[in-house]
């Protein structure tokens, strides 16, 4: 199968938000624009879409993801709200979950935290002052559990909400794909997650197989949602048949805006990691 511009771009995908304040559903009409390279207007608010390669390296990911960041938050006209890709710190894999997973902070903790990935989101937010939903990254509890987590931070870098992702990935396509997360991952016991965003409004939060089930956007829908954001890394098996079906679905279900972003689609190296390369369908809107 070739590469599309649009599952290897690796980069900042722009989403114009033409949000309308209103207080029915039916009078939000939802609309976003695919990697668009050019400046949205300054009057407008807009979201960054942070679609970039994941590599086995900790290190390298951050040093990405940090120039990612740098390039979008210094042009012209920055967002007002970056998104990034799910596991963006971690192979996509259940064997990398534990070796990569962290102790992420609590929303009652203060101070700088003790995951390297969640200070630098906190880092991140509070240094360009702008609202970033930090995909997700693997989250060890005391207890022995992993999640896969989702943490929102604030301009002043203080945690606004965590999402533990509630429905875990298990597939088996003959001939597609095989993957379990539940052979390493908890599901998450919250089904709500969001967070106001002071352009934006009322933000809810999912991870990937959350789009899935139509009742949780829906259930942010009934709180005057005016934006869903999915962290998600579909595959070459389900993403082109339900990637951009799924969130149009859920644009139209909800009469939300949706925003999703996936890591970029990568080649197995050639020499195998420890780990199983997972090709993820890339194509962030």
């Amino acid at each position: 199968m070739k590469y599309s511009a649009l599952s290897t771009f690796t980069g900042v995908c722009l989403s114009t938000l033409l949000l309308q304040r209103a207080s029915s559903l039916s009078s939000r009409l939802p609309s976003s624009r695919l990697h668009s390279t050019s400046s949205p207007s300054p009057s407008l608010p807009s979201a960054a879409l942070l679609q970039f390669p994941v590599s086995s390296s900790k290190s390298s990911n951050f040093a990405t993801l940090s120039a990612r960041v740098h390039d979008v938050m210094s042009g012209p006209s920055p967002p007002c709200l970056l998104v990034l890709p799910e596991v963006w710190n971690s192979p996509y894999a259940t064997s990398a979950f534990a070796d990569y997973a962290e102790e992420l902070p609590s929303l009652e903790s203060r101070g700088k935290p003790k995951s390297e990935s969640a200070n630098l989101l906190r880092t991140l937010a509070s240094t360009y002052k702008v609202h970033i939903i930090g995909g997700s990254v693997p989250e060890r509890c005391p207890e022995g559990s992993i999640y896969n987590t989702c943490l929102v931070y604030g301009p002043e870098g203080d945690l606004l909400a965590k999402h533990r992702k509630v429905h875990l990935f298990d597939i088996d396509v003959p001939g597609g794909i095989k993957f379990k997360e539940s052979d390493t991952l908890s599901p998450g016991g919250q089904l709500l997650t969001g967070f106001s965003h002071p352009t934006l409004g009322y933000v809810g939060v999912g991870i990937c197989y959350d789009l899935r089930f139509p009742e949780l956007s829906l259930l942010h829908a009934s709180r005057s949602c005016n934006v869903l954001a999915f962290p998600g890394a579909f595959n070459m098996t389900t993403g082109p048949a339900h990637w951009s079906l799924l969130l149009r679905a859920r644009a139209v279900d909800c009469q939300c805006y949706v925003l999703a972003c996936s890591p970029a689609r990568t080649k197995a190296p050639d020499v195998p990691g420890p780990h199983k390369h997972y090709e993820a369908y890339g194509h962030s809107m």
